[in-house]
């Protein structure tokens, strides 16, 4: 009989979500050892019950120490399978890394796994490789391909750096995860030799072949500007005069607690990350998303989504010799004041 796999995953999730960690570990061997292939367990089963913890956190119905108890042992659940099935490779050699500074590992490790589930013989380098040191594995070990993992765009700089590295020493580069866009119109852009969506997707390409270099590709050529350079350099600076601003025009923060003060620059350093990223690549869809994405997370923790509004107003006015920047800011406003529309549309149903 063949097993649920929709019922193992719920299954898996109520594990997870109570950091059971033998109980998941468990639950991902029997599955193997009742005839379920390694690779349906990790995509059918480990990955969506994760994305399910990333969705509950969001909506604010699980709190980040529960959604981090989860991460870690779905992370042991990832290597459990891998040190259960272990097929000898029968391929190349591929090398898996996250980008810089990009520490969501778990979508890059499960990659590896089914990379290595389909015979490839695969260095796991872990999260937040930097390039120099990727590339001294490179010279090292000799792989086939690079196979770069990036969840969050912010990291597409780091990335673009990576990718052309790799590719300097004579490696081609597999890019793949949500950072570099989910039909990886970034991938493309920074000259990546190769995306795939999901883990199975990059197994499949690299079956049909390694990965060519491009034809020369000019759409990177405009990347990195003096706006985007000087957004970078003043990161710091440019979230100070705002974090000043917000405190002089909007009375409410003076009555904040110390923790609330902490959370409101994180929340503006995201905002500020995203802006340079979307700067970066020139797409504002990179901002907006972004934008309307925290309104929604602000909304379900019943903070206001109008005070994103406020902050990228103050955002576009410290940002007087920065036209693009504002533009995107711009864009950004509107996308928050949609959002808060279409919550007051809902709230008055």
């Amino acid at each position: 009989m063949t097993p649920d796999l929709e019922a193992a995953t719920e299954r898996y999730l109520e594990l997870i979500g109570r950091a059971d960690e033998y109980g998941a570990v468990d639950l991902v061997v029997g599955l193997i050892d009742g005839g379920v292939p390694a690779e349906d367990v990790l995509l059918r089963v480990i990955a969506p019950g994760q994305r399910r913890v990333g969705e509950l956190w969001a909506s604010n119905e699980w709190s980040v120490a529960r959604e981090h108890g989860a991460t870690a042992v779905s992370e042991r659940a990832v290597a459990a399978v891998s040190g259960h099935v272990r097929p000898a490779p029968t391929r190349g050699r591929v090398a898996v890394a996250c980008a810089d500074g990009e520490y969501h590992a778990l979508p890059t490790r499960i990659m590896a796994e089914v990379l290595r589930l389909r015979g490839w013989d695969v260095d796991f380098l872990g999260a937040s490789v930097p390039g120099p040191h990727l590339i001294t594995h490179l010279h090292q070990t000799g792989p086939d391909v690079v196979a770069l993992g990036c969840t969050l765009p912010t990291r597409l700089p780091r990335a673009h750096a990576t990718i052309a590295a790799c590719q300097a020493v004579g490696i081609p580069v597999l890019a793949g995860g949500a950072g570099f866009g989910a039909d990886g119109r970034y991938a493309r852009l920074l000259g990546a030799d190769a995306w795939a969506p999901t883990a199975d997707a990059a197994a499949d390409r690299l079956a049909a072949g390694l990965p060519s270099f491009p034809a020369a590709y000019n759409g990177a050529a405009h990347l990195g500007d003096e706006e985007y350079t000087y957004l970078t350099r003043h990161r710091a600076e440019l979230l100070s005069r705002v974090m000043d601003t917000l405190r002089e025009s909007y009375a409410p923060m003076g009555g904040y607690s110390a923790r609330q003060l902490e959370h409101t620059g994180e929340d503006l350093g995201h905002l500020a990350d995203f802006l340079i990223a979307a700067t970066y690549v020139h797409d504002a869809s990179l901002f907006t998303d972004f934008v309307t994405w925290t309104c929604r997370v602000l909304v379900a923790r019943n903070v206001p989504a109008e005070s994103v509004v406020l902050g990228l107003g103050v955002f576009h006015d410290v940002l007087t010799d920065c036209p693009r920047a504002r533009a995107l800011l711009t864009e950004g406003v509107t996308a928050a004041r949609t959002c808060c529309a279409v919550r007051r549309t809902e709230t008055s149903v």
